[in-house]
Order: C-alpha cells, then sequence, then structure tokens
C-alpha cells in the first residue's frame, strides 16, 4: 500500500507572486498606449500643415484636394514602415521600403519647415519640423513593439513541442523487475528426457585424428558514422521549406513553396519563398545537388 506523500506548495511554484510579470505587461501597455497617441497627434499636426502649404500654393479654392494632397507625403511614411516590419519579421533587409521611408520623412519635414514662409523667424522653423521629426519617430517605436509581440508569439510557436514527435517507435520490452513476485520472465515448458544412449565400447571406438584448422585473416577495420547535430531551423518559412525537401527529395520551386505557405498561413511572398530556400541551402549545402523540378512538371506530376 502507497502512502500519501504530503507536498510543500511553497516549493511548487504554483501559487508564487507573478508581479514581474503584471507590472513588465502594464508597462508595455502603457508605453503601446502612449506610442499610438503621440503617433497620431504628431501625424495630425504635420498633417494639417501640410494641408495649409497646400491651400497657400494653388489649392486655395479646392478645399477636398487641398486636404488629400498632404496623404501623397505623409503615407509613404505608414507604407515603409509596414514593409519594414514584414522584412524584418521574414529576417531580410527591404532597401525599398527604408528609401520609402527616408522619402516620405524627408519631404515631410522640408515642405513643414519650407511652408513656413522667408520671414519667418527661427523659432517657427523649430516649431514646424517638430511634428514630422516626432510621427516618424512615434510611428518607428510603434512597429518595433508591434515587431518584439508577433516575434516573441512566433519563437513560442516554434519552441512548442510536436504531437507525436518525442513518442518512441520502439516496442517497449516488460523488465524483469516489473514482474509481479513469483512470476518467470520465460514460459514455462515441459521437461522431457532425452533417452541415454549406450557407450561404445573401447575397442569399437575409432581413433580421433587431431585436425588444425588454418587461421583465416581477418580484416579489423571501422565504419565512419555521420553524428551530426541535426540542424534547427527557429523561423517557420524555413521550417516549412525545409520539410518541403524531404517530401520526394527535390527542390521545392518557387509556387510549390508559396501554396505550402499559403496553407499554413504564413502568406504567399515569393521574394520570403525564395529567401528562407536560400537560407536553407546555406545551412545544408548537400541540398542544392538534390535535382530541379520544374513549375510545369511539378503541376502535371501533382
Amino acid at each position: 500500500m502507497t502512502r500519501a506523500v504530503p507536498v510543500d506548495d511553497g516549493l511548487t511554484g504554483v501559487d508564487a507572486a507573478s508581479t514581474p510579470v503584471t507590472v513588465e505587461r502594464a508597462i508595455t501597455a502603457v508605453a503601446g498606449v502612449l506610442t499610438v497617441l503621440l503617433t497620431a497627434a504628431a501625424f495630425w499636426l504635420s498633417y494639417e500643415h501640410l494641408q495649409e502649404v497646400a491651400a497657400n500654393h494653388g489649392m486655395a479654392q479646392a478645399v477636398a484636394r487641398s486636404w488629400a494632397w498632404p496623404a501623397t507625403v505623409d503615407l509613404f511614411i505608414v507604407i515603409g514602415e509596414l514593409l519594414i516590419l514584414r522584412a524584418s519579421l521574414a529576417q531580410t533587409v527591404d532597401w525599398w521600403a527604408i528609401g520609402l521611408v527616408i522619402a516620405g520623412d524627408g519631404g515631410s519635414i522640408a515642405l513643414n519647415v519650407a511652408g513656413v514662409g522667408d520671414s519667418a523667424r527661427p523659432l517657427d522653423y523649430v516649431v514646424a519640423a517638430v511634428p514630422p521629426i516626432a510621427a516618424l519617430l512615434a510611428f518607428g517605436a510603434l512597429m518595433r513593439q508591434v515587431h518584439a509581440y508577433l516575434a516573441r508569439h512566433a519563437q513560442a510557436a516554434v519552441d512548442a513541442p510536436l504531437t507525436g514527435v518525442e513518442a518512441s517507435s520502439a516496442p517497449v520490452e516488460a523488465s524483469v523487475y516489473d514482474l509481479p513476485a513469483g512470476a518467470s520472465a520465460a514460459p514455462s515448458r515441459p521437461t522431457v528426457e532425452m533417452p541415454v544412449r549406450p557407450a561404445l565400447a573401447a575397442a569399437v571406438e575409432a581413433p580421433l585424428t587431431p585436425v588444425a584448422p588454418e587461421p583465416v585473416p581477418v580484416e579489423v577495420g571501422s565504419t565512419a558514422v555521420d553524428l551530426c547535430m541535426p540542424v534547427i531551423y527557429p523561423n517557420r518559412v524555413d521550417q516549412l521549406v525545409r520539410a518541403l525537401y524531404g517530401t520526394d527529395f527535390v527542390q521545392p520551386s518557387t509556387i510549390r513553396m508559396t501554396t505550402a505557405m499559403s496553407a499554413a498561413g504564413l502568406g504567399a511572398s515569393e521574394s520570403t519563398a525564395r529567401t528562407a530556400r536560400s537560407r536553407v541551402k546555406a545551412r545544408e549545402p548537400y541540398l542544392a545537388g538534390l535535382p530541379v523540378v520544374r513549375p510545369a512538371v511539378e503541376a502535371v506530376t501533382a
């Protein structure tokens, strides 16, 4: 009979205080709210000033166009930051997106400052330049927080154990020590008594001739065993592309990779798929020797 052993709740950590985690989440939430407010205020100030510049330079009678005109400058910042965020999640650098941010923010600052006029005081130029600069910094901080949130959840999904992967496929044999008392490890068999042959007379036995077998040379060698550690890919797109190599032992095409990515909810970007394939072949160079299947052939055989 097994006696229950009392467990001290203080040693398990279940009821431990989660104050650091709660404080961290509270600080993150407050910082996110303040960043959103700062971004909205800075964009609104910059946008309104650019509307005044447009109204004072040829669009005074077209109010709708004067309010739509600043979007041709400020929206480049939003588009560029979002593309930079996407490239960062894919572990690549999008120089085109960086150029859009530089062009949009540089044009916004220049137009806000130039719209003050020639006879303005130096502080007027500073006041005009602060909103677009603040909008750039605040929006960058907002994208950084979004990137940290998405990267943390993606890493948690990668680190999660896969169902059934760690289960052993080898048959498990019961140990002798696991058998109940009095049981035998091997099944009992009936004892059969074999008849004993009568001994031959000593005179009838033929003399034995000793035979010395010739020694056979045995070659001693060792077989090289590849004990390389498996390659672990933290990126989910890299994991998906690497898995496609093992399905039919050919190099996956761009169409096949984007189709698998779309089915897994990872988007369908061809550049992301090709970049992931390059990273996989860089870490495992022997995969580059696999045959290449053209999209037309792959569509026929699918």
